[in-house]
């Protein structure tokens, strides 16, 4: 392909002599121009490859003005030709960018050089130009923000979706320290979330950003977005910046909890069933026995089978209505020092009851597991949970083990145990022979309101109950489970030194008689009228009153001591703490139990050490309520 050369040179006959020269190596001349005003019109009309362009050209316009007038309209490279010109001139020269500089008077061999060359690194510009016009083009239509930061943490390029959701002008932005112009906040604490990219270019290794991290834009609007950043890696200097990709995930996050709303409202439909028929079932019974109760017609005995079935249904709606608190890991526990084995060893027969004749319960016992901190009465709720899972899954009958040990969980244990952290734990494991679960629904088995019984036949509480008692505990929970073969829950709590002395441990079903004066508060008149007569009959006095204010009045007037103040912890107008502390003023020898329904009330949670001694959780049996009364009296 011939090489067509434009020639602007204000003396004819020099323009004349480097045409000859040109035509003799071979390029063709494709016009001469002696002005540059003529320069700029041939340069648009008949688009040479090359344009040898004298500096000097006259008065009226000169060879650099024309070279920038020709490179507005045109991409065509310039190549100047010059005698002498001084310094200033020059440094006009190189700022038009020219492909190359030949010096009067001149070789032909560096006039070819001259153009050869000048074309080459005209060829190589356009290409670069033409990549980053296609890099330009394509990162502005991503979508995707995208941010270009150099190795000082200044912003050098920036995508058009990156200005709109940052609110910054590539313009405006240039130079800008990247954490100006990219404000992150953490959505909760609304502190300053720690960029990305400077991770990146710091490590020289990709990052990414936090969850639940707000883009405040230069307007001051706010997004959700997420993140990546990656180093930009230079052969020669090593990371020579970073760059950004970052999307507005808003949108997303709000379909998601839209999802995730209706998700909760067909898990409280299915959880409505459940409860439905479970108490419904309760509540019948209870209805039934009452009124066998009062028939005229039975004999005592029968009086007496009623009152029982109508004690065990309660058990089963105090059983139902632990799940429901449960389940929000957010119990409130009453932790003791407790032994597994011994825990295993009183429930043993009720387990067997629950388990039915069909399915055989074994217990293996590990020597010296040492002691674990739980609530007693939550623990037995995760053994009964676990229990009736199993007694599920194996309808047509089949084998329980339950199982304790002790294990060391170390650095290299994390790979069997991903979810436990190193220390030492008592393990109990619970291991059926029933149906099993395939990976899916092991996916979802801890979730709340998740059942595989059908409806009317579950809420899905158990095994949420079960998890959030467990993590609640400091402990950890682990399922295994095979199709065929069976289903084994491990359970991981942090074992504890076995104590200097035993705890003072009272019979719980031991009822146990007092003469001292109880001022009993509680603003459920039923329930404080119940709490009083059971009170009365095993010898007490008491004196009650319906809110923290009328419990003052009578304190202040009764003329004989006070033994113990029980109050209702969550009560309007006075809580129960705030009572006892305004006693303990007027009454300084009165000890205090603190009644409590299974409640998340920041009042209970903040107000209270949980010792046994000290809290007695609703509903209560009399023993419970003797019991508690004793250790509160007996306490020093």
């Amino acid at each position: 392909m011939t090489i067509s050369v434009l020639v602007v040179e204000d003396d004819v006959l020099i323009a004349k002599g480097i045409e000859k020269r040109l035509q003799a190596l071979k390029y063709m001349v494709c016009g001469l121009a002696l002005t540059g005003k003529e320069a700029i019109q041939m340069a648009v009309e008949l688009r040479p490859d090359v344009v040898l362009m004298d500096i000097n050209l006259g008065s009226e316009m000169d060879g650099i003005d024309t070279a920038i007038a020709i490179q507005d309209q045109t991409e065509t490279p310039v190549i100047y030709l010059t005698a002498h010109s001084d310094k200033v001139t020059i440094q006009r020269a190189k700022l038009t960018e020219p492909v190359g500089f030949v010096l009067k008077p001149y070789e032909e061999s560096e006039l070819r050089s001259a153009i050869e060359i000048g074309l080459y690194k005209a060829g190589m510009d356009r290409q670069l130009r033409h990549t980053q016009q296609w890099l330009a083009a394509t990162l502005s239509s991503i979508g995707d923000g995208v941010i270009a930061i150099d190795t000082q943490g200044c912003v050098s390029f920036m995508n058009s979706l990156a200005q709109e959701l940052t609110g910054w002008r590539l313009a405006d932005a240039l130079g800008r320290k990247v954490t100006e112009v990219f404000n992150i906040v953490e959505e909760s604490t609304r502190k300053t979330v720690r960029n990305p990219v400077l991770d990146s270019l710091g490590t020289g290794q990709k990052a990414i950003l936090a969850e639940n991290t707000i883009l405040i834009s230069r307007d001051g609007s706010e997004r959700f977005i997420a993140d990546s950043a990656a180093p930009i890696q230079n052969e020669e200097i090593g990371v020579g910046g970073a760059v950004l990709v970052f999307r507005d995930i808003t949108e997303e996050r709000a379909q998601k909890a839209r999802q995730r709303n209706a998700q909760i409202l067909e898990a409280l439909g299915q959880m409505a069933s459940g409860i439905a028929h479970n108490f419904n079932n309760i509540m019948a019974s209870i209805v039934n026995n009452v009124e066998i109760f009062r028939s005229e017609d039975i004999s005592p005995n029968q009086k007496l089978t009623a009152v029982e079935q109508i004690s065990t249904v309660a058990t089963q709606a105090i059983s139902l209505t632990q799940q429901f608190v449960a389940f929000s890991h957010k119990p409130i526990l009453i932790p003791r020092l407790i032994n597994l084995n011994d825990q295993l060893d009183s429930m043993a027969h009720k387990l067997q009851e629950l388990l039915g004749d069909t399915i055989s319960l074994t217990i293996q016992k590990a020597h010296n597991v040492g002691l674990v901190k739980v609530d007693p009465a939550q623990f037995e709720q995760v053994l009964v949970n676990l229990a009736s899972n199993a007694r599920d899954a194996m309808p047509s009958g089949g084998r329980l083990t339950i199982a304790t040990s002790t294990i060391e969980v170390g650095e290299a244990s994390t790979v069997a145990h991903p979810n436990v952290r190193p220390g030492r734990y008592v393990n109990l494991s619970v291991a059926d022979t029933g149906t099993g679960m395939d990976e899916k629904v092991l996916t979802h088995i801890f979730e709340p309101f998740f059942s595989t019984k059908g409806m009317g036949k579950g809420i899905g509480l158990g095994l949420s109950a079960v998890f959030g008692i467990i993590k609640q505990s400091g402990g950890e929970i682990e399922v295994t489970s095979e199709i065929g073969v069976g289903t084994n829950f491990s359970l991981f709590l942090p074992q504890v030194g076995e104590p200097t002395t035993q705890p003072n441990t009272l019979e719980q079903s031991q009822v146990m008689v007092g003469t001292e004066t109880i001022l009993l508060v509680d603003d459920e008149d039923s329930v404080r009228a119940s709490v009083k007569m059971l009170l009365e009959t095993i010898g007490y006095t008491v004196l009650d009153a319906s809110n923290g204010h009328e419990a003052i009045r009578i304190a202040t007037q009764y003329d004989k001591p006070i033994h113990v103040l029980l109050t209702d912890l969550t009560m309007p107008k006075m809580s129960g703490r705030e009572l006892a502390e305004q006693l303990a003023v007027i009454r300084p020898e009165t000890r205090v139990l603190f009644m409590s329904g299974f409640t998340d009330d920041d009042v209970v949670r903040q107000s209270v050490a949980f010792e046994a001694s000290h809290v007695l959780q609703k509903p209560f049996s009399l023993a419970s309520l003797s019991s508690s009364l004793r250790k509160t009296l007996e306490y020093s």
